[in-house]
């Protein structure tokens, strides 16, 4: 009789641990679907507020400092 309470125990504990993995992994999907979209949605809000600026070729790279410096 104990043995079947034993294994009625484990059972539960087998249920119960493969219960919260499952929870645990549906919740790391969510995540990185909301990070997915959220990047998406990023992406598509930066593309349309472009400036014109962002259509030359170096809008983007620093000016160099050390040209007519005397170096």
């Amino acid at each position: 009789m104990q043995e079947n309470e034993v294994q009625g125990a484990n059972a539960s504990t087998t249920t119960n641990t493969l219960r919260a993995i499952g929870w645990v992994s549906l919740g790391f999907g969510v995540a990185a679907i909301g990070l997915y979209v959220g990047r998406e949605l990023r992406n598509w809000y930066r593309f349309n507020h472009r400036t014109p600026y962002d259509f030359y070729s170096h809008a983007a790279t620093p000016a160099n400092s050390e040209f007519g410096m005397g170096i």
